[in-house]
C-alpha cells in the first residue's frame, strides 16, 4: 500500500512540474534541449550576480556542450536582445578557454577571431 501511495504521489508531482514547465515555456521563459532546461528573465546583471543566482535556484550558468544547447542560450540572447554570460573562462594559457571548474571544453561555436573581448563580449 505504501508503495501504491508513493508511486501517486510521484504522479502527481511529475503532472505538476509539465504543468509548471508548459506555462514557463509558453511565457517564452524556458526553453529546453537535451534533458537541460536554460531559464533567462531578462534582467541585466553582472557576471558574480548572475552566477550568484543560478546557484540559488539550483542551476548554472549556461554552457552550451552541442549546437542544440547553443541554440537554446542563442533563443535568449535574440529574445532579450543582450549578451549572455557563459559558464567558460579563458585559462592561465591565452587563448584557451575551459569551463568554469577548470575542465576543457568538448564545444565551441565562435566566430572567426572571437572571443576577443577579454570578458566583455
Amino acid at each position: 500500500l505504501v508503495d501504491n501511495e508513493m508511486e501517486d504521489v510521484i504522479r502527481q508531482l511529475e503532472h505538476q512540474i509539465s504543468r509548471l514547465a508548459g506555462v514557463l515555456s509558453l511565457e517564452k521563459i524556458i526553453t529546453a534541449s537535451g534533458g537541460k532546461i536554460f531559464a533567462a528573465n531578462g534582467e541585466k546583471a553582472d557576471f558574480q550576480t548572475t552566477l550568484k543566482k543560478c546557484k540559488e535556484v539550483g542551476g548554472s550558468i549556461a554552457t552550451p556542450r552541442n549546437p542544440g544547447e547553443n541554440d537554446a542560450i542563442l533563443y535568449f540572447v535574440k529574445k532579450f536582445n543582450a549578451y549572455a554570460y557563459l559558464g567558460i573562462k579563458e585559462s592561465l594559457i591565452p587563448s584557451n578557454f575551459q569551463f568554469l571548474d577548470g575542465t576543457q571544453l568538448s564545444y565551441t561555436n565562435w566566430h572567426l577571431s572571437e572571443p576577443s573581448g577579454k570578458g566583455e563580449e
